[in-house]
């Protein structure tokens, strides 16, 4: 499905930053960076979190189902 990824090289690239400068404008493309970033960051977090949260389920099974 997103094998086309793969196939994408220099000068579509350019492009696509091109279209995305047109579109949110030079002033908004630092705040729109901060925010995927924080965005990132944020669901890292979560992904960390509910890693966690099925390490702790799975002890809390393993003990229920000893006693």
């Amino acid at each position: 499905m997103l094998a086309f990824i793969k196939n994408i090289g220099g000068p579509e690239l350019i492009i696509v930053l091109v279209v995305v400068l047109l579109v949110f404008g030079a002033a908004k493309l630092p705040q729109l960076a901060r925010s995927l970033g924080a965005s990132a960051k944020e669901f890292k977090k979560g992904v960390d979190e509910g890693i966690d949260d099925d390490g702790a389920d799975e002890a809390a099974d393993a003990e229920d189902s000893a006693t």
